[in-house]
């Protein structure tokens, strides 16, 4: 890996839980001490929104990232204002965060999604020594880390359901560096359910998800983008979530930003409404992924539209998680369907001009029909994330090559500890095989 070292000492991690701090040694996922599940956030040493115009893509707000170096050549969120696709939803002042390839607004994210800026800013927290990283993902986040950890020499294994491999397509080709495991006849959960067991052994490190304040702390630079660009927070901030990391990551933003006293932008966050479990423990009190069966579940999610959306365990009533942000920000859990996103879609490319991802169309969708149903207010200030876009524009400007699987593995595998070891020891001795970059 190389980069210009950034001192780790700007910060500290603080347990939402008990309040306990400590310096961060770059690999730490939790709080040590006996107590209620929570999230590590950050405490950094400056107070002020100081971004720095010599460090380029995502390190731009390097001050407020958990980073000790930074890495040559990443991206960040493009923001604009919107006319368009304003006056067609009804709202005096929409601004877009626009997250993918888009070289005329400024949109530099190679792989077409806004899971760039985590995995850089991941990259940049963990040490040399860190061992083999392993990422699990529905698709995005693994196409994220297979790009940048191939431009940047760290080993990693990243874990999918194979459903997804049709959508990992980068511009790097295949690289020693990245090791794919694809789970048969899998959603997400059980990708994620194989990829802690392999992270649980010697030589794996887990990159960990929303526990890791890397993760956090790089999406929520898309309200930071936003902030220096607008000059102010919004009013409502718009996303669609599968876990809710970038929901998360923004409600932390926005308390880092927040200098005076005033309302948090309020969290308007969309699900499929084939599966959205998020959306009903937010508004019935249950917790669907404690009372549903497996099967049921995993039938849901393969009718979901956009399948990056399809988490089975948010971080949902763990401190400093979902919940505690839509309570903190007066937030809202929406749906929409597979054909008022489809129609999301189109109007976003015949308005504005590109082409945006199927989450990206949930979240427009469910803005219109916040507009319609009158549950925000149509002349304060409305950023819509949009967390990747510009694929196709990208395929057409660009050679993108479609990642390989290492190995394909039946869903059963990360309950199975002799299979996990061998599947370990595979990947173990794939990477000793001479290497060329």
């Amino acid at each position: 890996m190389h980069g210009d070292p950034t001192p780790a000492p700007h910060y500290r991690l603080v347990c939402s839980a008990c309040g306990h701090h400590q310096a961060d040694d770059g690999l730490t996922l939790g709080c040590a001490r006996p107590h209620e599940p929570g999230l590590w956030r950050t405490d950094y040493r400056t107070a002020d929104f100081i971004p720095d115009p010599t460090a380029g893509g995502v390190f731009r707000y390097r001050h407020w990232l958990p980073v000790r170096r930074t890495l040559a050549g990443t991206g960040r969120t493009a923001v604009y204002r919107s006319e368009r696709l304003a006056a067609a939803l009804g709202l005096d002042e929409l601004w877009i965060a626009f997250n993918g390839y888009w070289p005329e607004r400024g949109g530099d994210l190679t792989t077409g999604t806004f899971k760039e800026l985590e995995a850089a800013t991941v990259l940049g927290r963990i040490p040399e020594d860190a061992g083999t990283l392993v990422v699990a993902s529905a698709g995005n986040t693994a196409a994220a880390f297979a790009e940048l950890c191939a431009r940047h020499r760290v080993p990693v294994v990243i874990v999918v359901p194979a459903c997804a491999l049709p959508r990992l397509r980068t511009r790097t080709p295949d690289s020693p560096w990245v090791r794919l495991v694809a789970v048969e006849g899998a959603d997400y959960a059980e990708a994620i359910a194989l990829g802690d067991a392999l992270a649980a052994l010697p030589g794996f490190t887990p990159e960990g998800g929303t526990r890791n304040v890397g993760r956090r702390d790089g999406l929520g630079t898309v309200l930071l983008a936003a902030a220096e660009e607008m000059g102010r927070l919004p009013a409502y901030y718009v996303q669609a979530i599968g876990s809710g990391a970038g929901a998360i990551a923004a409600h932390e933003a926005a308390l880092r930003l927040r200098c005076r006293p005033g309302p948090l932008p309020q969290l308007i966050l969309a699900q499929n409404d084939a599966y959205a479990p998020v959306h009903r423990a937010w508004r019935t009190g249950e917790r669907p992924w404690e009372c549903a069966s497996e099967a049921d579940e995993r039938l849901a999610t393969t009718r979901a539209f956009a399948p990056e959306l399809t988490n089975r365990r948010p971080p949902y009533d763990v401190r400093g998680g979902l919940r505690e942000a839509l309570t903190q920000s007066a937030g809202q859990v929406l749906t929409a369907d597979r054909a008022s996103a489809l129609v999301a879609m189109d109007t976003f490319r015949e308005l504005e001009g590109n082409d945006i991802e199927p989450a990206a169309g949930v979240a427009l969708a469910a803005l219109g029909e916040a507009v319609r149903t009158g549950r925000i207010d149509t002349a304060a200030p409305v950023l819509l994330n949009v967390t990747g876009g510009g694929r196709a524009r990208l395929a057409r400007d660009h050679a993108l090559t479609g990642l390989r699987p290492d190995l394909l593995v039946p869903r059963t595998a990360a309950h199975d500890a002799a299979r996990v070891a061998g599947i370990a020891a595979a990947l173990t001795a794939a990477a000793r095989r001479p290497m060329t970059v």
